[in-house]
């Protein structure tokens, strides 16, 4: 493990952590430095931004619901969230066709500019809905922020609650994960935590301290990898779900493919035919990967500079049969 993560550090990366755990061995590591330009190292139980691994989280709170009866799966959900006359179902596994609002974020001279700016949920839902749909709902799947977006007001809609506080009671204190937050307009990271990197004409720039609002319900979670596998162990046992919507939420669009989008959760088969799943995250310079089955559980925290890192598959066949 120590020699793969030193070689994503040779290849660009500032840091990399990781906990691991399969039959054969536990391992709790990391490589390279938390801050560039010093020897600080990283520290494997650092803080980081786990991007679009908050899917997951926004899942279960909507599977909850649909549980308690307040939502269908196979009904749209206009009369909640008005203009999104799309079923739930299609909105949690892509396939509502909605335009990705993220495709729109401006260049990282923009990013840099905006990096403490507030952005309301709705600003992000009503840039994904003024574009084209890309296809009819359930025809097709295609990645878009934008649907959970519409989740997350959904959420409020629906519980009269914000959406953080929903996360909050519904999972971070029933699993006490007390090193998951969902930030808000706190731009701070937690300490310790390692900085990521945005290359802004030919300078990299430390956007660790950063508004993650425009993020929100797809993407805004700060995290730990220890609380990620707590979180993941969960979901696979079914212990914050009913069986129904447990069942749901791991039925994937395209079953039949290597890699298969369910409910907020990816399912990868690899090489060797076992199968995993969790979700990738990527923020401003950090990416996140956390995947997981009964025989296996692994977050990997990557750091950026300006290097391109390598595909979440390179990454997985590096970690497990490097």
């Amino acid at each position: 493990m120590q020699t793969y993560l030193d070689s994503l550090v040779n290849d660009g990366a500032a840091g990399v952590l990781l906990h691991y755990r399969s039959p054969k061995q536990t391992w709790i590591g990391s490589s390279g430095v938390a801050r560039v330009g010093t020897d600080q190292p990283v520290d494997p139980d650092g803080w980081f931004r786990a991007g679009s691994i908050t899917k997951t989280f926004t899942a279960t709170v909507v599977l909850q619901l649909v549980g308690e009866g307040k939502l269908q799966l196979d009904e749209p959900i206009d009369q909640w969230v008005p203009g999104v006359s799309i079923d739930l179902r299609q909105l949690l596994n892509h396939t509502s066709g909605l335009y990705n609002y993220t495709d729109d974020l401006p260049e990282p001279v923009g990013i840099l500019r905006d990096r403490y700016l507030h952005r309301e949920p709705q600003e992000m839902l009503s840039a994904g809905l003024e574009k084209p749909g890309l296809f009819a709902p359930g025809s097709s799947w295609s990645y878009s922020n934008t649907n959970y977006i519409a989740l997350g007001l959904l959420i409020e809609a629906v519980t009269g609650n914000p959406y953080g506080d929903e996360v909050a009671r519904r999972i971070l204190q029933p699993l006490g994960l007390e090193r998951t937050i969902l930030p808000g307009d706190d731009v701070e990271l937690p300490e310790p935590h390692a900085s990521a990197y945005l290359p802004v004409d030919g300078e990299l720039v430390d956007l660790a301290r950063c508004n993650a609002s425009q993020a929100w319900a797809a993407g805004e979670l700060v995290s730990t990898a220890t609380d990620l596998n707590t979180f993941y162990a969960a979901v696979l046992e079914g212990d914050l779900l009913a069986k129904p919507e447990h069942q749901a939420m791991l039925t994937v669009f395209q079953p039949n493919e290597p890699y298969g989008y369910a409910l907020g959760i990816e399912r990868r088969e690899l090489p060797d035919g076992q199968v995993v799943w969790g979700h990738t995250g990527g923020f401003y310079g950090y990416l996140t990967l956390s995947y997981h089955s009964a025989d296996l559980s692994l977050t990997l925290s990557y750091t950026g500079t300006d290097a391109k890192p390598p595909e979440t598959d390179q990454i997985l066949a590096g970690l497990l049969h490097g």
